[in-house]
């Protein structure tokens, strides 16, 4: 008897199990197919979509106003946008000289594109580290009038097109095709922005191959520093140059790139730009205010073959250390792709990875 009313009594407990579970999975499955009873389909979705496509057509003269304003504000430098909305300059922006299109005389030959694709990836790889600006300016598109052809005269007008796209950058950095900064670790303002009145000198007194009048009547040094540049054996060297935004630099670029001192003096001036900038910092006292000069190998050094006749002047020749080679006049008899890639060889060499520690 005992033995059998165990029994039952387990039986019983066995039975109460078995439909607490039948009834949860009753439930489970009731719910799951209620879940997914219905499939998604198209009709679904267009009862989703349909309050956002009438809100669209009720308030589309709105969005298209909007969109209008996002899209001016952020590819023109109109302000509709508030600034703190807008992507910030950087301070300093690189202006490379470069042909990507094709030759402007001849076409380009594989060392050709080389040379280009190795001067490109130098600068951006600089500029990414530093978090500088690049704006890379095609020179297949010289002509800046259809009546005539200023070559060597596009500087002034790709600065002008520079500062307009970046108008909250302070410094913009020229530097020609036939460069290579060959110690990228260094960013400029430890390298001299950071202190201009000590890294440079305002006047010729320090050096003057081209025997400019040192002193001219009503310059004042004191004022800022807007325009800094080097000389070589030849005179004001413009294969790398940096220039601040400021109302002195507008005055200076409407001046160097007037059309009346163009026509009266381009059959004379055989380095085009570099004359007319010679001639105005010689003439007006308001220009030397506001230029001062750094040695050249600071950011200008030349390769062996550039400046022959002084070729025994240690000024002007890269050393070990230097920032940056200027491979200058390398297509007029000198091979620009082998020094190229000798230049590269010795900065992979010198950027090993403890000195980016």
């Amino acid at each position: 008897m005992a033995s059998g009313g165990f029994m039952l009594q387990h039986s019983d407990t066995e039975k109460d199990v078995e439909a607490v579970e039948l009834a949860f999975d009753s439930k489970n499955r009731g719910s799951n197919s209620n879940k997914w009873k219905k499939p998604w389909n198209v009709s679904s979705f267009t009862q989703l979509a349909a309050p956002v496509f009438n809100a669209v057509n009720s308030y589309q003269k709105f969005i298209v106003v909007v969109c209008v304003i996002i899209f001016i504000s952020f590819f023109t430098s109109a302000p509709v946008v508030p600034h703190w909305f807008l992507p910030k300059d950087p301070k300093v922006v690189i202006i490379l000289a470069a042909n990507e299109g094709g030759g402007v005389f001849k076409w380009k030959g594989p060392q050709e594109w080389s040379v280009e694709r190795s001067s490109i990836a130098n600068k951006r790889d600089y500029a990414k580290r530093h978090g500088y600006g690049l704006t890379i300016k095609d020179m297949t598109l010289k002509k800046r009038y259809s009546h005539e052809w200023r070559e060597s005269w596009e500087k002034v007008d790709i600065l002008k097109q520079a500062m307009r796209q970046y108008p909250n950058s302070e410094w913009f950095w020229w530097l020609d095709l036939h460069t290579y900064i060959m110690e990228p670790q260094r960013s400029l303002e430890s390298q001299f922005l950071n202190n201009l009145d000590n890294a440079t000198f305002r006047s010729l007194e320090e050096f003057n191959p081209l025997a400019i009048p040192e002193d001219i009547a009503y310059v004042d040094y004191s004022k800022p520093i807007n325009l800094v540049i080097t000389q070589d054996c030849g005179g004001f060297n413009l294969g790398s140059f940096l220039i601040r935004k400021s109302d002195w630099t507008d005055l200076l670029l409407d001046a160097w790139w007037d059309p009346v001192m163009y026509e009266q003096m381009h059959m004379e001036w055989e380095h085009k730009e570099q004359d007319a900038l010679e001639t105005l910092y010689s003439r007006q006292p308001w220009i030397r205010d506001g230029v001062s000069f750094l040695p050249l190998r600071d950011i200008n050094a030349f390769p062996p073959g550039a400046c022959s006749d002084n070729a025994d002047d240690q000024r002007y020749f890269y050393q070990e250390g230097d920032f940056v080679i200027n491979m200058a006049g390398c297509e007029y008899g000198r091979d620009c792709w082998a020094e190229m890639e000798h230049y590269k060889a010795i900065s992979k060499r010198l950027t090993n990875w403890w000195r980016f520690m």
